[in-house]
């Protein structure tokens, strides 16, 4: 007669550890920050998606110094990074004022994020299962906080009252700028780290094919 063990509150004590809680956390305050987005409450989103980006530092920080990383929440921290950063783009957008400014951000530049995200995704969840290393390289990281930089100027740009002939917001020129740059070089990026992860991803299948025997 098999029985079964009933998890203890230890167990779930280490699951649900204060890293995994604040990565919940993240996921929640990304429903919110998308609403005040649809209600145009572009400043108070901008701390909310500030916070939620914190939260993602600290967690990881406190993971890796007191030892409570858990498989859970190396599933749960990439996959509540992605939900953020990639609806806040899509959210974004789909705000008028951000569809009349001619150099804001366009539905296929959120294509391109969220495709590269994906493809990475799928490639690290493929070779990692045949035991390769295909951890976070530099140029990823660097992406993801341009990326963050763009979302969030993106935010302080429609914060700013709309003009009365255009829906564009009129907002200062340094803005503007910040804007354009932070998100065009956000694209170069994510296309950059994307195709030097597919070449690793290459190199990575390369080897493991010229190390098995069979024919």
């Amino acid at each position: 007669m098999s029985t079964t063990t009933k998890p203890t509150h230890r167990t779930l004590g280490t699951v649900f550890n204060l890293p995994n809680q604040l990565t919940s956390l993240r996921l929640l305050l990304s429903v919110f920050l998308f609403g005040l987005i649809v209600w145009e409450h572009y400043m108070t989103s901008l701390w909310l998606f500030v916070i939620a980006a914190g939260t993602d530092w600290l967690d990881g920080y406190y993971a890796r110094k007191y030892g409570q990383v858990t498989t859970l929440g190396r599933i749960l921290d990439p996959f509540a990074d992605k939900v953020i950063v990639c609806g806040t783009f899509i959210f974004l957008a789909a705000v008028p004022a951000m569809i009349a400014e001619p150099w804001g951000l366009r539905a296929w530049m959120v294509v391109v994020i969220v495709g590269r995200e994906l493809l990475v995704t799928a490639l690290r969840s493929f070779l990692e299962e045949r035991g390769a290393d295909f951890s976070a390289k530099m140029a990823g990281k660097i992406k993801m906080v341009l990326q963050c930089i763009a979302a969030g100027a993106c935010l302080v740009f429609l914060h700013y009252p709309h003009g009365a002939a255009s829906l564009r917001p009129e907002a200062p020129t340094w803005v503007w700028a910040t804007m354009v740059a932070s998100i065009w070089l956000t694209i170069l990026l994510t296309v950059y780290s994307g195709v030097a992860y597919v070449l690793v991803a290459v190199r990575l299948l390369r080897q493991d094919h010229e190390g098995d025997p069979s024919p």
